[in-house]
């Protein structure tokens, strides 16, 4: 009998720990980059949170479209039995809003330097509505595409003033080679019904973007109902790359809010 009371307690005791372990678990964090960038512009941000203990995903965003780049980013999230903290960063903005879309498992959105768009908004009309953006005379010619339609670059000389002016020189000239395009088509793209509407979002930009101009940002922010939302001063459109830190910090506030 002893030995059956000992056997049930140690039970027990282990399905107290493993719940108490479960609840303790952190939130996945999956980034999604946004045009002219890849993965690699999330590795300062990713270097912390691992530090931090979160497990962390850097999608690789076709830049093909809205609705298909949703998708593709929705498919990792169906097959993630985590709670999820979803962040885009710029176009991977109109992204997240759409693949969070009836997936329970995502508990927030963190938008970085990034578009929130309503239902029939496109990443090239908001980043209008006011003024301030320079981007349109900084792109190359387009290059046409054998499937219709054609893919944009930033012409690499003027990468770093447009993209990355807070970035070292020789950095800013790297991800200006490296830079991945993305159709015309998806900037102008309508986007869905919005996940934001529904799930807590958390916004930070810098001051000094030059692709979305700042005031968008903030309106965009407070028509999402931002739960927090931080300027970076002296920040390009890149600021997950020049200010990882505090861009970080927002994403692990975002991943412990209740």
């Amino acid at each position: 009998m002893k030995t059956l009371l000992a056997g049930l307690t140690l039970a027990v005791a282990s399905l107290v720990h493993a719940d108490a372990s479960a609840q303790d678990a952190k939130p996945t964090v999956v980034l999604v980059h946004g045009a002219f960038a890849d993965a690699s512009s999330w590795n300062g941000v990713v270097r912390i949170l691992k530090k931090d203990g979160y497990p962390v995903v850097a999608v690789a965003n076709p830049l093909r479209g809205v609705a298909s780049d949703g998708a593709y980013v929705a498919d990792l999230l169906a097959n993630l039995s985590t709670p999820v903290v979803l962040v885009g960063h710029s176009y991977g903005g109109s992204v997240i809003s759409e693949a969070a879309r009836g997936h329970a498992n995502v508990k927030a959105l963190v938008y970085v330097a990034a578009f929130a768009p309503e239902a029939g908004e496109s990443a090239a009309t908001l980043s209008g509505k006011f003024p301030g953006s320079t981007l349109g005379p900084t792109l190359a010619p387009p290059v046409k595409l054998a499937t219709g339609g054609v893919d944009l670059y930033i012409q690499q000389d003027k990468f770093p003033a447009q993209f990355a002016a807070d970035v070292p020189e020789a950095e800013a000239r790297l991800m200006a080679a490296t830079q991945r395009p993305i159709t015309e088509a998806a900037l102008n793209e309508a986007s869905g019904a919005p996940a934001w509407k529904s799930i807590p979002s958390w916004f930070v930009y810098g001051d000094q973007d030059k692709n979305i101009p700042p005031k968008v940002i903030d309106f965009m922010a407070q028509r999402a109902h931002s739960k927090q939302t931080q300027v970076i001063r002296g920040a390009s459109h890149v600021v997950m790359v020049s200010h990882p830190e505090p861009v970080a910090k927002l994403i692990e506030n975002a991943a412990e809010a209740k």
